[in-house]
């Protein structure tokens, strides 16, 4: 097994025990599937609270007096902007100006940061801009992050826990005790509701597992997170976007910050804008399943775009996907879709297709 392969969530145990293969995602076996059927873990999201493990995710904790100055070299949002207790969704750039990565920046305070991403290059990225400085970077799997999505989340875990959750914003976040646990809770997600995200030591986040599931919380897989997070609009990395994007072209324009002095990619950014090749947009297509992924679209006979991250909702009754289309293709606009001998048409319509105010997320 490479070392890539290696890393093992606490909760490997109990998601085996629902019948998970444990299939490898950013080299930590993840619960694709469990026994139940996703759509009631997608009804378990939209309607109570179901909870994911996000462990696979890759927290990095940068300390140190340059530790700003460095995440402002490696992200494109300005970071003397994110006050402590406060985080912010952001790109990570190469060169070029392609997205080698996106991710959650947290400043925990007193020269403690934490960068949560995913399967791109911002590990290695973020070595190169420490390079010279007085930082202190340290990758961290002991640190597990259990996500927990949906209406009645907040009521849950306020029950539980010693601070005053319902008063915590929209990305904002706070040491805690959870259970009797100590963790910090995040008021982050990744489902298009309104939840929180637990970040605990493997020696505790077990039991918080457990307790969760006493007060009624579904453990949910990872395919019932492409069907919320696809309805909510929300991109992948490595499938929505890949380094061969720029932030305009996959709706990432608004995290791209122009006054900031200088940052890995800002120059090649900021002149790619105007000048996209491809735009991401949701599809509903005309058919009563999901399609594969992979399809090409088409218009007038010619080739316009590439199915990325399709799913069925079978709370909407339609067959979605995020793509990629040629930016001249507009909300309303009816394509074909071919794959794999398999025709039909696709739509373009307006993203999200779930609460398109973010009502959920943003309000209360």
């Amino acid at each position: 097994m490479t070392e890539e392969l290696v890393r093992t969530s606490a909760l490997a145990s109990r998601h085996t025990a629902l019948s998970s293969g444990l299939e490898d995602w950013n080299g930590m076996g993840t619960a694709w599937t469990y026994d139940t059927n996703p759509n009631d873990e997608h009804d378990a999201v939209r309607e109570r609270a179901g909870m994911f493990d996000m462990s696979p995710l890759k927290k990095v904790l940068v300390r140190g007096d340059d530790a700003a100055t460095t995440l402002d070299h490696l992200v494109t949002r300005d970071v003397s902007r994110i006050a402590p207790g406060s985080a912010a969704y952001l790109s990570v750039l190469t060169e070029k100006g392609g997205v080698a990565d996106d991710a959650i920046v947290s400043n925990n305070g007193h020269n403690e940061w934490m960068i949560v991403h995913g399967s791109g290059d911002t590990m290695a990225l973020l070595e190169a801009s420490a390079k010279g400085r007085d930082v202190q970077i340290q990758f961290t799997d002991d640190l597990h992050d259990l996500s927990v999505q949906g209406p009645k989340s907040c009521s849950i875990l306020n029950t539980h826990c010693d601070i005053d959750l319902p008063a915590l914003a929209y990305f904002q976040h706070a040491p805690a005790t959870l259970f009797g646990h100590d963790c910090r809770l995040s008021r982050t997600g990744y489902s298009g509701e309104r939840g929180y995200e637990i970040f605990a030591d493997a020696a505790v986040i077990g039991d918080i597992w457990d307790r969760l599931i006493a007060e009624d919380v579904m453990p949910c897989s990872f395919t019932a997170l492409d069907k919320v997070r696809i309805e909510a609009g929300l991109l992948f990395y490595g499938y929505d976007m890949t380094e061969d994007n720029t932030p305009w072209e996959v709706g990432l324009g608004f995290t791209v910050s122009k006054n900031k002095s200088d940052y890995r990619g800002k120059e090649a950014a900021i002149a790619s804008k105007g000048n996209e090749i491809t735009n991401n947009v949701c599809l509903e297509i005309d058919h009563d399943d999901m399609v594969a992924g992979g399809e090409t679209l088409s218009l007038n006979g010619h080739d316009v775009g590439i199915v990325n991250s399709p799913c069925y909702s079978h709370r909407m009754k339609k067959s979605l996907a995020l793509a990629h289309v040629q930016p001249q293709i507009t909300v309303g606009t009816a394509l074909q879709l071919a794959g794999d001998g398999f025709n039909t048409t696709a739509t373009v319509v307006a993203s999200p297709v779930y609460d398109a105010e973010k009502t959920k997320t943003h309000g209360g």
